[in-house]
């Protein structure tokens, strides 16, 4: 067990294991996003940086099948803002959540040394698409493509330059290809630490192991931070599955299927 398992393991809640807390129809979920963690500035602007803090958020959100409706901002700001930055990074907090429909009702603001910033989504969900779920034979399948993140993030850290519409910087959701397959889906997560970390976490509340189809290398299967979709569904749905992919535009790959077999991830842990 990694030392994030065990932190979480010491607290005992049916409502921990998924994105988000599914709780009598609404969904709670929060992520961190610091600095020297997750970001640079020297990578970002700050209206970039507080896009993808939100975008990074309304993912648990659209990966439970849940609308978000509701965010809670804590904000930790280093005293060498200016009121400029302060206005570039609420204006991408904003414009992130106006495109959702998201109303931010509050949080908390404290002088830091660097920036961190939290958010709490709250959704709403009429049929929550869980972790668990999966049975023998089921095909496992992951929007989009994966790799491109890891890939960029390298770049940075050579001293590169991304372009605006960088896989790293502007994430893509799926909300519409979840929400309107969602009937045929039995289990589903989104990509946030990459596939093969990701896979051992969803398998392991489904108590199954997977068959893959083709092996996938460690730069597709361990690049983490990609926030695409991870699902899995019967293999009468497929064709029903491929139809919404079609229809909303959405690349997907099946790679694998439920089965006994021991699943063992080869990555190394990105949080720890």
């Amino acid at each position: 067990m990694n030392l994030e398992n065990y932190f979480i393991s010491q607290f005992n809640n049916i409502h921990i294991g998924d994105d988000g807390a599914y709780i009598n129809g609404m969904v709670y979920s929060k992520d961190a996003f610091f600095e020297d963690v997750h970001f640079k500035k020297e990578w970002m602007n700050y209206y970039e940086i507080a896009q993808k803090a939100m975008l990074v958020n309304i993912s648990d959100a659209i990966a439970m099948n849940a609308v978000p409706k509701y965010a809670l901002l804590s904000v930790a700001m280093p005293k060498s803002m200016t009121k400029a930055d302060m206005v570039a990074l609420a204006q991408g907090f904003k414009d992130v959540a106006c495109k959702y429909g998201i109303e931010i009702i509050g949080g908390d603001t404290i002088s830091n040394t660097k920036l961190d910033i939290t958010i709490t989504i709250i959704s709403h969900t009429k049929k929550p698409l869980l972790r668990s779920g999966i049975k023998q034979k089921y095909f496992l399948a992951y929007t989009g493509e994966l790799g491109r993140s890891a890939q960029e993030l390298k770049k940075l850290f050579q001293g590169g330059k991304l372009h605006k519409k960088s896989k790293f910087k502007n994430i893509k959701l799926r909300e519409k290809f979840i929400s309107k397959t969602s009937r045929h889906l039995k289990a589903g997560m989104d990509i946030s630490d990459g596939l093969y970390s990701d896979l051992d976490k969803i398998l392991k509340a489904s108590g199954v192991g997977i068959e893959l189809f083709t092996p996938l290398s460690k730069a597709i299967g361990c690049s983490g931070e990609e926030y695409e979709m991870l699902i899995a569904f019967d293999i009468r749905s497929k064709k029903a599955v491929l139809r919404h992919a079609q229809a909303t535009r959405t690349p997907l790959t099946i790679f694998a299927q439920a089965t006994r077999n021991r699943y063992i991830n080869r990555c190394k842990a990105h949080h720890f």
